[in-house]
């Protein structure tokens, strides 16, 4: 589910596997997945936070991607995704599995030593062949060194939980989207004007409670995999969701 200023709204946001409830399972048929795909080859694995990262800018370059706007070609497969769910399936690729995903229609981003490609949403059960054929695990990776100061937009993640590197990608890009949706026009703008730049790093333990109790923009897993059931994962801060979102 995702929370804004402390409601519950009747949406759940997914994961990195799995998603949806038992209660809801007949209308699966219509619903949507966003793929991402994430680039590790065996002897240049990406940082961590780096691959977090990427998997949230990729999410709003997306959003904001012409497209996936007005008539584009992916606006009505990104407006059905967008307006419900909106679950991320997180893969990866290396060698020729990644070359063949540079083939099929989607956004590549890089941040830091991370390259993820997002493809436009497709149905639960009609993957394209090469996506459907990645793996779903594998995707454990470390930092090498510590994460440098935030910047403006900050992803929080939950410092009491642990998740793989795929399931805290999937998180990650949820929170971008949420703050994404929580913008209004000029803060889109102005935001977009810095590359859509956005940081991810753990809480400070002390912080978390503060944090998911302050109206900012919250994740809240389905915990289909690795989490409990209805845990808050990430909460999204920005000068201007702390104003409101406007």
């Amino acid at each position: 589910m995702r929370e804004r200023g402390g409601q519950v709204e009747g949406h759940e946001n997914g994961d990195g596997g799995n998603g949806g409830d038992g209660g809801d399972r007949d209308r699966d048929w219509d619903r949507r997945v966003l793929p991402l795909v994430v680039r590790i080859e065996r002897s240049a694995p990406p940082e961590r936070t780096d691959a977090l990262e990427a998997a949230a800018l990729a999410v709003l370059a997306l959003l904001d991607d012409p497209r996936a706007l007005d008539d584009g070609e992916w606006a009505e497969a990104v407006g059905a995704w967008d307006g419900s769910r909106f679950r991320k399936v997180v893969r990866r690729a290396r060698g020729a599995e990644w070359r063949r995903v540079l083939d099929l229609p989607g956004v590549t981003v890089t941040s830091g030593t991370a390259e993820v490609r997002v493809h436009p949403p497709v149905p639960l059960d009609g993957w394209p062949k090469d996506l459907s054929r990645l793996q779903v695990s594998g995707t454990e990776l470390a930092d090498s060194s510590a994460p440098g100061p935030p910047g403006d937009v900050v992803l929080w993640l939950n410092p009491g939980l642990t998740m793989s590197a795929g399931k805290a990608m999937a998180q990650a890009g949820h929170a971008a989207q949420l703050a994404w949706q929580a913008s209004g026009n000029d803060t889109r703008r102005a935001w977009r004007d810095k590359g859509l730049a956005v940081s991810v790093r753990t809480a400070d333990p002390a912080a978390w409670a503060g944090l998911v109790a302050s109206g900012l923009p919250v994740v809240r897993d389905a915990g289909f995999t690795e989490i409990e059931p209805g845990s808050r994962t990430v909460v999204a801060d920005a000068p201007w969701l702390r104003g409101g979102g406007r």
